[in-house]
């Protein structure tokens, strides 16, 4: 096995050196060197597709997924192999996907075959981007409250009612949302649908956010009509996929706690700045180190079936601290300078408005304060 991997790696990093274009090598300046992917999506450079299709082409945006859905089919080990050779070369992430990170996953589980022959392919090739369609205005961190309706019309559901916080809604292609099927109970009365945000009824309008960009939207929907063939395992069974995907979406915002490429917070450290930041930033760094241990060690837990239901809201809470944290010592080693917000010579105020987005953290995805309620009562065991 180890003559194995030993083989893979050496093929893995002569494909990698062969195939990733030097640009995206590069630290990414701005999130618009993020790619998306998606049927509007415009690429930044003819760099970032040949990277997106040749990753996309090998299933190596989504390495552990099965062959015959668009993926790598590529073992634990193998998986994590290609993880280090694309770190060792500063590789960017070829495809930032919801489908990926979060619904990919939960149809991979609960998907029938009909399902995941038909979405799995197109997420792993970037032809399709997703939102998700959970937060409602009177059902945030109440999530079982949701009223978003969607009435059984025989071949067809008709879906009425609102979504907020919705990212990136204006600019994707399809939706995966919960609904209520059953206004009797709560949990019990939710279901799975998948639609495409260009159906009839569907509507999108960006909320401003105090950083000056708005990656979030209220989305609405109106008469939309959705087919039978679009409900995702069971009526009213949507809350088990729903849980399910939250729990891979907290890892996905956990690793915000993790800097990708060269960390300016080093740069900034051996710039001679205050002792005492020094020492701030010298213990952020080693707590760093430290969650980067653990997240790898949970991802190869959840990968063998062994981790904890509740881990993802331990790894989201201390991620998202880290990140917010990353931010504010950057903003204290900056000085007043970091303050300016509209100036090219800063990016148009890149710091400051990454800064203020970050608060945002501790909000999407669960709360901190209902992360430390689940960690409370299913790690610690707690009483209520």
């Amino acid at each position: 096995m180890t003559e194995d991997l030993d083989q893979f790696r050496a093929e893995a990093r002569a494909w990698l050196e062969a195939n990733c274009p030097p640009a995206m090598r590069e630290p990414m300046r701005s999130e618009k060197d993020a790619c998306w992917g998606g049927r509007n999506f415009v690429f930044a450079s003819s760099e970032q597709r040949q990277w997106m299709e040749r990753m996309g082409t090998r299933g190596w945006t989504v390495p552990d997924w099965p062959k015959e859905y668009g993926g790598g089919g590529l073992s634990p080990a193998e998986t994590k192999i290609l993880r280090e050779e694309l770190k060792r070369i500063n590789a960017r992430n070829p495809l930032n996907s919801f489908g990926i990170s979060m619904l990919g996953p939960a149809l991979l589980k609960y998907g029938s075959e009909e399902q995941k022959l038909e979405h799995l392919p197109k997420i792993a090739r970037g032809e399709i981007r997703w939102c998700q369609g959970y937060s409602e205005p009177n059902a945030g961190s109440d999530l079982a409250g949701l009223q978003t309706s969607a009435e059984d019309m025989g071949d067809h559901f008709l879906v009425n009612g609102q979504k907020v916080w919705t990212s990136y809604a204006d600019e994707a292609d399809w939706i995966f949302c919960l609904v209520r099927t059953d206004k009797t109970t709560k949990q019990a009365g939710i279901s799975f649908l998948l639609f495409d945000m260009a159906s009839e009824g569907v509507s999108t309008r960006p909320i401003l956010l105090i950083s000056g960009y708005s990656p979030f939207c209220e989305t609405f929907f109106d008469n939309v009509k959705v087919p039978k063939g679009n409900l995702v395992h069971q009526l009213n069974k949507g809350w088990d996929v729903a849980k399910y995907l939250l729990g891979h979406e907290r890892e996905m915002i956990s690793g915000f706690g993790l800097a990708a490429g060269a960390d300016p917070l080093v740069e900034a450290a051996r710039a001679g700045v205050d002792p005492v930041l020094r020492a701030q930033i010298a213990l952020f760094q080693v707590r760093t180190r430290a969650f980067a241990a653990c997240s790898e060690k949970f991802i190869d837990e959840l990968k063998a079936g062994k981790a904890h239901p509740a881990q993802p809201s331990m790894m989201k809470y201390y991620g998202t601290e880290l990140n917010k944290t990353r931010h504010e010592l950057l903003m204290a080693a900056g000085g007043s300078d970091l303050l300016e917000w509209e100036s090219d010579r800063s990016s148009h105020g890149a710091a400051p408005r990454a800064w203020l987005r970050t608060k945002a953290n501790s909000i999407e995805g669960g709360t901190s304060e209902v992360q430390l309620n689940i960690i409370a009562k299913r790690i610690l065991d707690l009483p209520s």
